[in-house]
C-alpha cells in the first residue's frame, strides 16, 4: 500500500503542477513541471521507485525492476492521482486542461514525439535508478526531472507534451466531463508513451549486456 500511497502522490503533485501552470499559461510551465517531478521523485523513489508513469511502469516490469503483478496497481494509483489532480485543478481554477496536439500538426508527428521523448525519460529512468553501475548516485531525480523538462520544451508545441499515459487519461477525463473537450487524441498519450517505454527496456538490456 504504501508503494501504491506514493505513487498517487507524485503522480497527483506532477499533474496538479501541469495543470495550474498551463490554465495560468505560464512561459516556465515545462520548467515547473520538471522541477515538481524532481522533487516527487527524490520524495518516493526509495518506496516505489518513483515512477509516476504507466510508461515508465512498463519499462521497469521489462527490464526487471518491477514485478508483473504490480504493474496493474501501479497504474491505477497514477491514474487516479493524476484524475483526482486534474479536478483539484477544476476545483481551483474554474478551468479545465488537458493534452492535445499543436495545431497543423499531423498524426505521425505527433506520435514520433510521445513515443522519442517517452523513450528519452524510460532509458534515462532505467540507467539513473536502476542500474547497478549508477547505484547509490545522489543526481537521479534532477536527470529525470530534466528530461520531462526537455521533452517538454522541445516536444510540448508538437504532440502536447504528456510523455505519460496518466497525464493523458486524467486531465483528458477532467476535461471531457466538466469541460466538454474531447476524447479524441487520448489514443495518442496511450499508445506513443506505451511504445517509447517498452523501446527503452528493450535498448537499456543491451546497454547492460
Amino acid at each position: 500500500m504504501r508503494k501504491l500511497l506514493t505513487e498517487f502522490i507524485g503522480t497527483f503533485f506532477l499533474v496538479l503542477t501541469i495543470g495550474l501552470t498551463v490554465t495560468a499559461g505560464s512561459q516556465f510551465a515545462p520548467l515547473a513541471i520538471g522541477m515538481a517531478l524532481m522533487v516527487m521523485v527524490y520524495m518516493g523513489g526509495h518506496i516505489s521507485g518513483a515512477h509516476y508513469n504507466p510508461a515508465v511502469s512498463l519499462a521497469a516490469v521489462i527490464r526487471g525492476a518491477l514485478p508483473a503483478g504490480e504493474y496493474a496497481g501501479y497504474a491505477a494509483s497514477q491514474v487516479l492521482g493524476a484524475t483526482a489532480a486534474a479536478y483539484l485543478v477544476n476545483v481551483i481554477t474554474g478551468l479545465t486542461f488537458a493534452p492535445s496536439p499543436g495545431a497543423n500538426v499531423s498524426t505521425t508527428a505527433a506520435l514520433l514525439v510521445e513515443i522519442l521523448f517517452t523513450f528519452a525519460l524510460a532509458l534515462v529512468v532505467l540507467n539513473v535508478a536502476t542500474s547497478k553501475k549508477t547505484e547509490g548516485n545522489s543526481y537521479y531525480g534532477l536527470a529525470i526531472g530534466m528530461t520531462v523538462m526537455v521533452g517538454a520544451l522541445a516536444g510540448g508545441g508538437i504532440s502536447g507534451g504528456a510523455f505519460n499515459p496518466a497525464v493523458g487519461i486524467g486531465p483528458t477525463i477532467v476535461n471531457a466531463l466538466m469541460g466538454g473537450g474531447s476524447w479524441s487524441s487520448l489514443w495518442l498519450y496511450l499508445v506513443g508513451p506505451l511504445v517509447g517505454g517498452a523501446a527503452a527496456a528493450v535498448v537499456f538490456k543491451q546497454q547492460e549486456a
